[in-house]
């Protein structure tokens, strides 16, 4: 009896603040991956400038940095730990309704499988519904813990990154020392030590890595070669990039424990009433103040450093999480602020129904870039662009598909893929057509 009581959220129901993030993340989103999509992975692992480096291609590449690198996916995981939290509120004990764990578990494994999709049939090398669909299956079990004790844990992993960016910033520093020192020994033409030539060696090889190597060449001509070859030439390309890059290289997984401790966040947020906006206006514009105060200023910092090109130690090794955390922090209170103004109907009213139907917007901007755009059996416009030229056309992209999104809710009461995910996870199909009553 339980179970069949179970159903969507409906229109009306809804929580518009959150929708609205959600639409603004999964549309920005588009800014960080345009470029795995549009040029070279292999030239920008190399070395960045190799795009482009114009004054336009340096803003374009700090200001994407330092605001959206990584928080629109912060706001993603906040917000899937809101919606555990949203499905899960008649579990919220153990011995709660086992229908909706039944219900979260099959929403989850259903996602695992959309990731799937999105990586094998889509091409999509950085998939995150696959990331969140695994992190996702270890999320149900904390939805009783406490706020303090949730936020202590989703704050582990950017405690043990800011470690380990610890040990390697005093590493490296040393070695400046070390090297330092050798370079006085040159100038003096003294005799090197072992150690004096161990360091100059160490530094000799960073400093390598900013230049492009026979390695990367060759790389990147076959990349080149897959980009003006047959389907499945680039569908091997793409396979192969995720099969590197994230299964074998590990960041798969390290970008699941990523995602987990956000969500754990992303609960204890909304048990503080602070994600669905249930603080005061002045609350938010506190939270926004000293969140963009500490994770812009050094996400600022990390920029300015990356843009040295040196092999010298840098902070952003060590702040990288938590200021990737607190701007997505900042957005989200900007956001309660904002809904709490009349700028709620001007501004951001619009992302309310990218925020519906953004499962759909998520897989359209992949097709869009990976197989109108930027294949070769499409327009083949891939490596042509610098940085400033592809935020651009991420921008373009963003606006129209926002537009799109907001036509779209006028006619259905969901997108295709979200209609399709309810219908898989209710095993019951969905109305895909707004109810005369929720017209308007």
């Amino acid at each position: 009896m339980i179970a069949t009581e179970l159903a969507p959220v409906r229109r009306k129901a809804r929580i518009d603040v959150l929708d609205m993030m959600r639409g603004f993340a999964i549309l920005g989103i588009f800014f960080m991956n345009i470029p795995f999509e549009a040029a070279s992975v292999y030239t920008q692992f190399a070395d960045i400038r190799l795009l482009g480096w114009t004054a336009a291609d340096q803003m374009s590449w700090a200001t994407i940095q330092i605001l959206l690198e990584g928080t629109q996916r912060c706001l993603l995981e906040f917000l899937f730990g809101a919606g555990m939290m949203v499905i899960a509120t008649r579990a919220m004990h153990p011995d709660g309704p086992v229908a909706v764990a039944d219900l979260y578990l099959r929403r989850t494994m259903w996602l695992l499988l959309f990731g799937a999709i999105d990586i094998f049939v889509v091409l999509w090398v950085g998939d995150i519904l696959s990331i969140y669909a695994v992190a996702g299956l270890f999320l149900f079990p904390f939805r009783t813990l406490g706020p303090r004790l949730l936020l202590g844990l989703g704050l582990s992993f950017a405690l043990v990154t800011a470690a380990g960016g610890a040990i390697d910033y005093s590493s490296r520093a040393a070695l400046v020392e070390q090297v330092a020192t050798a370079r006085q020994h040159q100038a003096a033409k003294t005799p090197l030590t072992p150690a004096d030539q161990a360091a100059l060696k160490a530094w000799q090889t960073k400093l390598d890595r900013f230049t492009l190597s026979k390695d990367d060449a060759k790389k990147i001509e076959a990349e080149k070669k897959s980009h003006r070859g047959s389907i499945f030439d680039y569908a091997q390309l793409m396979w192969g990039q995720w099969i590197t890059f994230f299964w074998i290289g590990g960041v798969f997984w390290l970008t699941v424990v990523e995602a987990f401790c956000a969500m754990l966040i992303g609960v204890a947020l909304w048990k503080w009433g602070v994600i669905q906006g249930e603080r005061s206006a002045r609350f938010y514009l506190v939270l926004g103040v000293l969140a963009y105060g500490f994770g812009i200023t050094a996400r600022w910092v990390g920029a300015l450093e990356t843009m040295t090109f040196t092999p010298m130690p840098k902070t952003i090794w060590i702040t990288a999480e938590a200021a990737r955390l607190a701007v997505g922090l900042g957005h989200l209170a900007l956001f309660n602020f904002l809904a709490k103004t009349r700028a709620d109907t001007f501004i951001l009213s619009p992302f309310r129904a990218a925020g519906r139907i953004a499962f759909s917007l998520y897989f359209v901007e992949q097709i869009i870039g990976l197989h109108i755009l930027f294949s070769p059996y499409g327009f083949n416009l891939w490596g042509r662009f610098g940085w400033a030229e592809m935020t651009g056309i991420a921008a373009l992209i963003f606006v129209g598909l926002l537009i799109l999104a907001n036509i779209w809710m006028k006619f259905f009461a969901m997108g295709p893929l979200e209609w399709l995910w309810r219908s898989l996870a209710y095993l019951k199909w969905q109305r895909f057509r707004h109810a005369p009553a929720e017209v308007g």
